[in-house]
């Protein structure tokens, strides 16, 4: 039976699947890492959960494989696994509606200011002090995507639905596509209303949203991250959001997260999430079954359903 480690935490159910298939060694579980490796790392041959970087790549000497759970493997050192010529697979696809729900969701409540009219109709305070002013909404609103995956695509064809002029930016143009290509990020951060990321993390994208992409963006400019907090100059988006430099801001992940900065968590023009994207029911069962059935098929066939490398 082959051996998988387990190098963090996965979904029950995602355990309970890989049980059923291989013989499991629960690293997170144990007392003395650097021990259980010296005793069990020989034996290991794929692992998954939890980030696994060169050092530990260095103590599984003949690992084969690297099932990640998520799509995002920034967690991953491929170059490490590439160099040892260890597969990589991702998660890919079963998350794409999920993530592109909550990132709708997310702007509906930021636009209609759906979390302070609720608080003011549950206080009470409507019927003593009347309505509350106008908000703004996404209809005939321009925005713009960074990294029009398949994720991107998924957010785009919704918020067209809403009747959003759509564009986008990324490392190459997609001439397949119905929508309008910046080769600039801060171009088209000045030639929108709302700009979402949700480009894959990594040194590529760090810290890519930086102070003038979000300056060029503007006072009535609104800013989604679906992505990775790191990918955002998060001082810089604090300040334009408390002087007046942006209009609002709808976060899903942050930089340092789950620690958020108290300015951050005390803007009354900020709508926060804790990095639920994925998070349903029925994306992660899909998603455990997805990590069970690359290593399955790596093992059976030499191959890999989802491969990265």
């Amino acid at each position: 039976m082959k051996k998988i480690l387990l190098a963090g935490q996965v979904p029950q159910d995602c355990i309970e699947m890989l049980e059923n298939k291989f013989e499991l060694f629960k690293l997170y579980e144990a007392a003395n890492r650097d021990a259980f490796l010296l005793e069990h790392g020989d034996k290991i041959d794929g692992v998954t959960g939890g980030r696994i970087d060169a050092e530990l790549i260095s103590q599984l000497p003949n690992l084969k494989v690297i099932a990640n759970y998520g799509v995002g493997y920034d967690n991953v050192d491929v170059g490490a696994a590439s160099t040892r010529g260890i597969r990589v697979s991702n998660t890919p696809n079963r998350l794409n509606a999920a993530v592109a729900e909550l990132t709708v969701g997310l702007m509906v409540s930021l636009a209609r200011e759906i979390p302070s009219n609720h608080a003011y109709v549950k206080s009470g305070r409507w019927a003593s002090e009347g309505q509350t002013p106008l908000t703004a909404q996404l209809a005939g609103a321009r925005v713009g995507i960074l990294g029009l995956g398949r994720i991107g695509k998924a957010i785009a064809v919704r918020l067209t639905a809403f009747d959003m002029e759509v564009s986008y930016h990324g490392r190459t143009h997609q001439k397949d596509q119905p929508y309008h290509y910046f080769d600039d990020l801060t171009d088209m951060a000045k030639n929108v209303d709302w700009l979402v990321v949700i480009a894959p993390g990594g040194e590529g994208t760090h810290k890519i949203i930086t102070r003038e992409v979000l300056q060029a963006l503007g006072a009535n400019g609104s800013f989604v991250n679906i992505a990775r907090g790191n990918m955002v100059d998060q001082d810089a988006l604090i300040d334009l959001l408390s002087n007046g430099g942006l209009r609002g801001a709808a976060l899903d992940v942050f930089d340092g997260e789950p620690e958020v900065p108290e300015a951050l968590r005390m803007l009354d023009n900020v709508i926060l999430s804790p990095h639920k994207g994925s998070a349903t029911r029925q994306t992660r069962a899909q998603m455990s079954s997805q990590v069970v059935e690359n290593l399955v098929a790596y093992f059976e066939k030499g191959e890999l359903l989802d491969p990265v490398i």
